[in-house]
């Protein structure tokens, strides 16, 4: 593997269809304000640098990028691209990651509205994250320890799970389908409308009107505190373990719960079945 260290690029294209490369405590910034410096690449490994151009890693396969950081002025940097890992490096352009496949990152900070559109495939551990419309119609995520933060999350994603996951986010998961969420903190309104196959085991939910207009919507020994109206023309299985404020109008399946402000029954067919009982370990 060649290696190119300590050097500054800003021409356009600047190591276009590189292949087996270093590169090395180098920046991509200047006044040449070039694009798509490593375009079209293999086998690439970048560490400690600097990017402040746009359209950095496009059309690149077997890419590794670690401690390394992607300025706001870095746009759109991973589009197209598979086989990637990324670890300990700051993502803070717009459209950070889009149309990528097979992704690792790990120990990353992400400040990237529109964040990871697309994306089939991505194992993320150890990140923060602040976006809007963060990883739309993406599939197969596997999120561990993650913390998130911004509007209109995982909407359409698809067979993904979370484990230990903090995200503080409104309209998140609308229709989305096989998804579950593990031992997580899930805060914001308007949660998860028009899912499909959304599983919550042991998580703490809160925000108003959550789970509504759901299909075989399940929650296992969860916390919803703060939230009302929830499960408006649900099919749902639930397990509470807290009193809830109030359960509008559930199509379908039982609600166990130890106590509830309101149940509202105010149209045809909302058979689901609310069960007021004490929760057991």
């Amino acid at each position: 593997m060649d290696t190119i260290t300590n050097k500054t690029f800003d021409e356009e294209r600047a190591l276009y269809g590189a292949k087996e490369l270093l590169v090395k405590n180098c920046k991509f910034d200047g006044p040449a304000d070039g694009e798509s410096a490593l375009k079209e690449c293999r086998d690439i490994t970048v560490d400690n640098c600097f990017f402040n151009l746009r359209y950095p890693f496009w059309h690149d396969r077997w890419l590794t990028i670690k401690g390394s950081e992607m300025t706001e002025l870095c746009r759109a940097a991973l589009w197209y691209s598979s086989e990637i890992d990324i670890l300990g490096s700051r993502l803070h352009g717009i459209k950070a990651l889009r149309e990528c496949q097979k992704v690792n990152m790990s120990e990353c900070d992400i400040i990237s509205p529109e964040f990871g559109w697309s994306v089939h495939g991505l194992d993320m551990e150890n990140c923060t994250a602040e976006s809007e419309y963060f990883m739309m119609r993406s599939t197969n995520l596997n999120f561990l320890d993650v913390r998130m933060q911004g509007k209109y999350s995982f909407q359409y994603i698809e067979d993904s799970v979370f484990e230990n996951c903090v995200f503080d986010t409104k309209d998140a998961f609308w229709h989305a389908k096989n998804v579950t969420i593990r031992n997580s903190v899930v805060k914001g309104e308007y949660l998860a409308w028009y899912s499909e196959n959304l599983t919550f085991e042991n998580c703490k939910i809160s925000g108003t009107q959550p789970l509504c207009y759901c299909k075989n919507l399940k929650l296992v020994d969860c916390e919803m505190t703060d939230t009302d109206l929830c499960f408006e023309r649900s099919e749902v299985e639930a397990v509470l373990t807290a009193e809830i404020a109030s359960i509008k109008n559930p199509l379908s399946g039982h609600i166990y719960v130890p106590a509830v402000g309101e149940i509202i029954r105010d149209i045809e067919g909302a058979e689901g079945e609310v069960v007021i009982q004490e929760h057991k370990k």
